[in-house]
């Protein structure tokens, strides 16, 4: 992927829900960068669902039913923990 798609997909990662916005900010920060293509593709196919099912996948509320979202959804999780924590 190249800095233009990741600029856009960063700007994406921009929601209408404090709470998504606060997790995406750290993921962004530390992680994002590291992310292999494959990865890329799920996390711009999570971005896709709405702020109200994102939010309750990444607070851990409701389960994925797509499979390929499931590790990404936890490293999101592991970003939501750690802003709990603080």
């Amino acid at each position: 992927m190249d800095e233009a798609e990741k600029n856009r997909l960063r700007w994406r990662s921009r929601r209408g829900l404090l709470e998504l916005d606060l997790v995406f900010s750290r993921f962004l920060q530390h992680e994002f960068d590291s992310l292999s293509d494959a990865e890329f593709e799920i996390y711009q196919d999570l971005l896709l669902l709405p702020d109200n099912d994102l939010l309750d996948l990444v607070d851990g509320k409701t389960e994925s039913k797509d499979e390929r979202f499931v590790p990404m959804l936890a490293r999101l999780r592991s970003w939501n923990n750690d802003k709990k924590q603080q």
